[in-house]
């Protein structure tokens, strides 16, 4: 694999073909159900269309459950199921998560309706940059350092007005299959944005995202969006592949202090994804410290609930 430089503000990750699944590696549905998915894909585009207008005008609660709905509705026209395990807190939170896949969006929107945070040039994707842009989504222009702060700042005015945001900061897609840690994006979570949830108070939620076919009980990385690979590729493997599922699985809140150094809460929160089991034993993760982070600077809160599990059959 090509050893890819690291940049400080364009994280990169070592990720290319080698990490996508080979010919006949994931079982596939017939071509009749391929044509299905997609004419179901394209009914969903065209509908958030209509979710573009309607959004600024519909309430808060109206318009979480409208984008969480088409998010959800969305996953199941592509033959995805998607797998929720735990539960979110009550109040507004930072969420972070892994990257893998522009199916990740989709996963967290249909889980929590929330804010993203994205690059600009999902702004001008045909449909989904309209809907993003309509959703209220906060773009990063990676091209302009300088500008990073005014965003930390406006994810930390969107915290204090009690609207959750949802953000992948390690800044790029990786395969994240067996075998693939050496192509892990350099220098792990951003820490940056991590400022704004110290500045409004609010607590971090850490998201593990995995991708695996039910067919073979095995993680894959037919949903990968990374290296070379076009936007039309990776949707035709997810529409092709048979019984892809996509499970978020969510961790204990932390809950930084005032005086929380950004850079531990990056590290806390980026080993509290990684201790998250693929599947199952959720209690029993989220019984485990965190050990990168003094308990001074970052408290994790079990929540009471044990979580629940939500299966979205396409």
């Amino acid at each position: 694999m090509t050893a890819v430089p690291h940049d400080l503000w364009r994280p990169l990750s070592g990720c290319d073909d080698d990490c996508l699944p080979a010919a006949g590696e994931v079982p596939t549905v017939p071509v009749a159900r391929r044509v299905l998915r997609l004419v179901a894909v394209t009914g969903m585009l065209l509908a958030g269309v209509g979710l573009v207008v309607l959004l600024p005008v519909l309430p808060t609660r109206e318009r979480q459950a409208a984008v969480r709905g088409w998010a959800r509705a969305t996953a199941r026209a592509l033959g995805v199921r998607l797998v929720i395990r735990g539960r979110l807190p009550r109040r507004r939170a930072l969420l972070v998560a892994n990257h893998v896949s522009w199916l990740d969006i989709l996963a967290v929107l249909a889980v929590a309706p929330t804010r993203m945070v994205a690059k600009r040039e999902i702004r001008s994707w045909p449909l989904v940059g309209l809907l993003a842009a309509a959703a209220g989504t906060v773009f990063v222009d990676r091209s302009r350092p300088r500008a990073l702060p005014t965003t930390v700042g406006r994810v930390a005015d969107t915290l204090r007005a009690g609207r959750s945001v949802a953000v992948f900061p390690e800044g790029t897609t990786w395969c994240a299959g067996v075998g693939a840690a050496d192509c892990r994006p350099g220098g792990g979570f951003r820490p940056a944005i991590f400022q704004a949830a110290i500045d409004a108070g609010s607590p971090v939620v850490p998201l593990r995202l995995t991708y695996r076919s039910a067919s073979t009980g095995t993680t894959t990385t037919a949903a990968a969006f990374l290296g070379a690979d076009t936007l039309l590729r990776s949707v035709a493997r997810v529409v092709t592949a048979r019984d892809l599922v996509v499970s978020v699985t969510i961790a204990a809140a932390l809950h930084p202090a005032r005086d929380a150094d950004r850079r531990m809460l990056a590290r806390a929160a980026e080993s509290a994804v990684r201790l998250l089991p693929t599947a199952g034993a959720v209690a029993r993760a989220r019984q485990r410290s965190v050990p990168t982070a003094p308990l001074a600077a970052v408290t994790v809160r079990t929540p009471a609930a044990t979580g629940s599990e939500l299966d979205l059959a396409a």
